[in-house]
């Protein structure tokens, strides 16, 4: 199947969360490695994805851009275009940083053998624009030198730079305890009159302490400033934060809280994200319908030795035939399963 068999079957993105075949592609809210973003962009488009959510950054927001238009000009394709918000301290808004004049020449840096982006470089410390905080770093250097700083976009800032990039969707990364710091973000964006086809709530438990009946009462507390504000909501379930690539056991974790929460949960699409790969949809029954699926990590990683080969040629992806036909060849068995689906 080709980027042309797809198009003639694709879904609009709300149908296709009606029909639980949304997939998504999470570039990472901390990225910023603009020429791997156009790429990755442009051949999950082509691939089938309904939406594409990366760094709340004009630069990278153009890069997306970039992207979308190259594959809409071929296939007519668009997804959605997502920026992610927090409403409090996160993991996926942060980067890692070290000083490499402390780095002992004698270490064996297990820290670059561990990072999934090849963001740490010999001599030259952790490349800022491609790390996308995942952490994996921090407990890896047997020196403890390595550190996390935060990457989140300063609340005033957020509705100047949302009216000026005008996403059609925007995701809000929260937590059980921020119930007020959510409120007035969604608050903010309602009385700047930001117009979005939906905004997405990311919330789980890893990470942020609490438990099922806490997350069950922040979700409901989200959905009552949504429904207040007039937003139409997504709920995104996130089960093992920036993992997708570690092993297919991971997918296990997402779908553990799908089925936890799905009876409880507000009305709304719950979608899939957090250690998702190729085998999460194998891990559900036939008559299991969430919304969709996010893939970050796991897609990132697949895409990453021909985004540096390109990079090494001196030319984007979409600019290398050969190169872009591998990548598309990876893509779409990733997303055709969910697209796949029977209703």
């Amino acid at each position: 199947m080709g980027a042309d068999d797809i198009t003639s079957q694709r879904l609009t993105p709300d149908l296709a969360l009606e029909q639980g075949r949304w997939v998504k592609l999470i570039c990472g809210a901390s990225n910023q490695d603009l020429p791997a973003i156009a790429d990755l962009c442009a051949v999950f488009a082509a691939a089938g994805v309904h939406c594409v959510d990366v760094a709340a950054d004009p630069a990278v927001v153009r890069a997306a851009r970039l992207g979308l238009d190259w594959a809409e000009s071929r296939w007519g394709c668009r997804p959605w275009l997502m920026v992610s918000l927090s409403d409090g301290t996160d993991a996926h808004f942060r980067k890692a940083w070290f000083d490499p004049d402390r780095c002992p020449a004698e270490c064996s840096r297990p820290c670059e053998r561990i990072c999934p982006a090849e963001a740490i470089l010999t001599g030259a410390g952790i490349d800022s624009q491609r790390c996308y905080g995942c952490g994996r770093c921090l407990p890896a250097c047997p020196h403890g030198l390595i550190e996390e700083q935060d990457h989140r976009l300063p609340p005033d800032s957020v509705v100047e730079l949302l009216l000026a990039i005008r996403p059609d969707a925007v995701e809000i990364h929260t937590a059980p305890l921020h119930d007020q710091a959510f409120a007035a973000l969604v608050f903010s964006l309602a009385q700047a009159a930001v117009p979005l086809r939906r905004l997405a709530v990311s919330c789980g438990l890893e990470g942020h302490g609490g438990d099922e009946a806490q997350l069950v009462r922040a979700l409901w507390h989200r959905h009552g400033c949504l429904r207040s504000a007039g937003f139409r909501p997504l709920w995104q379930l996130d089960g093992k934060p920036m993992s997708g690539d570690v092993g297919p056991g991971t997918a296990r974790a997402a779908v553990r809280l799908w089925r936890t929460i799905r009876a409880k949960a507000p009305p709304g699409p719950l979608q899939l994200a957090g250690g998702t790969n190729a085998a999460t949809v194998e891990l559900l029954e036939p008559r299991e319908r969430p919304a969709g699926i996010a893939y970050g990590g796991v897609a990132r990683r697949l895409m990453m030795p021909l985004l540096q080969e390109a990079q090494q040629r001196g030319c984007s992806l979409r600019a290398w035939p050969e190169g872009w036909d591998q990548a598309l060849a990876l893509a779409i068995p990733l997303v055709t399963p969910w697209v796949d689906r029977t209703c």
